[in-house]
């Protein structure tokens, strides 16, 4: 995990969040899925932010002067968006020894070890600190600085998601796998991996501590607005958890909070408290509602219940067949995607 002040997938890999088959858990559709809510089609009130010679917006932060979008991006980027005038701006690189001839524009995921790949970002609203989560590893942006690298002795593979309390600064975050990085993804989920860990880390000591262990590949990770909780997506179980931000001692289980018909990928809560969990893939398993017409949810919007407030139908279209991200910010929806050239904007 890295900070910045003011200021984590080659192809076939990428397809893997695209079109597993493999991960049959539950690919009948959610109940919570079909409760009564509104249904958002993104067909119309949509439109895209082109990136410049960049893949893989993964996931979107604004700072505390509410400006960006900034994204992360497959070359080991973070992109400022300064809006269409001056298009998109280099802010800062996660790797020390990144090389721009080789890593500037790639989407090899064989250079990640080198380039880095940014995957969570989250301001803090008190420091105005960028952290970012990256898969494999100063003020104006730069390089970054180092935070942590393993947690009980045991260093981190697969950084990928974060979420800060803004009362106490405590910085919760994810790492997916203890044994596999973020290229070798496929195996995670051929041999359905169970080494995933939920951590903290505190900026005041300095040390990074684990909350709980035994995932399958816990993914994103968003605090409740009264900083009682944390939901974290198990991406290979396609299942939301719902753990307590107090120690829940020696054999404490998290709730089951939504089981899902699709692979969760990152969790966003907006000003509300309410939380927005992007469904990556699955899409083959496009189901029909008791009405006979066509869903494909490509985000969700739970209460913190996990009642469901909003879905977004993506319609069946190749635009929206990576979702990694849904950040509500001033009355849009900015969707994050792990391939995909553009950052996509919803009025919704």
């Amino acid at each position: 995990m890295v900070e910045w002040g003011m200021s984590h997938k080659s192809s076939s890999i990428e397809m893997f969040l695209l079109s597993i088959k493999f991960l049959v858990v539950a690919f009948f559709l959610s109940q919570n899925i079909l409760q009564t809510c509104q249904q958002l089609p993104i067909s119309k009130n949509f439109f895209q932010i082109k990136l410049t010679q960049a893949t893989g917006p993964e996931s979107i932060a604004f700072d505390c002067k509410n400006e960006g979008p900034y994204v992360g991006v497959s070359d080991g980027r973070i992109l400022k968006w300064q809006g269409s005038n001056l298009g998109w701006k280099e802010f800062a690189i996660t790797s020390p020894n990144r090389d721009r001839k080789v890593c500037d524009g790639s989407t090899n995921s064989e250079f990640e070890p080198i380039c880095g790949r940014p995957l969570g970002l989250k301001f803090s609203s008190k420091t105005c600190d960028l952290y970012i989560a990256d898969a494999y590893f100063g003020r104006n942006g730069g390089k970054a600085q180092q935070l942590a690298t393993s947690a009980d002795g045991i260093p981190f593979k697969l950084t990928n998601a974060l979420d800060i309390d803004t009362n106490t600064g405590m910085i919760y975050f994810t790492d997916s796998s203890k044994t596999f990085q973020r290229r070798q993804i496929l195996f995670s989920a051929i041999t359905f991996d169970r080494s995933g860990r939920l951590l903290k880390y505190d900026p005041r000591t300095k040390e990074v501590s684990v909350m709980y262990k035994g995932l399958a590949f816990p993914n994103g990770v968003a605090l409740s607005k009264d900083h009682s909780f944390l939901l974290v997506a198990e991406s290979i179980k396609m299942r939301i958890l719902k753990f307590k931000v107090q120690d829940g001692g020696k054999g404490y289980v998290p709730e089951q909070l939504v089981q899902l018909s699709r692979i969760p990928d990152n969790i966003k809560s907006n000003e509300k408290g309410e939380f927005w969990v992007a469904l990556n893939t699955g899409r083959e398993s496009i189901q029909t509602d008791w009405f006979g017409f066509s869903i494909d949810p490509i985000g969700v919007k739970y209460d913190q219940d996990g009642k469901v407030l909003k879905q977004l139908d993506g319609n069946g279209g190749l635009t929206f067949n990576s979702v990694s991200e849904i950040l509500e910010f001033n009355g849009k929806l900015y969707l994050g995607s792990v391939v995909k050239p553009y950052l996509g904007i919803f009025y919704a």
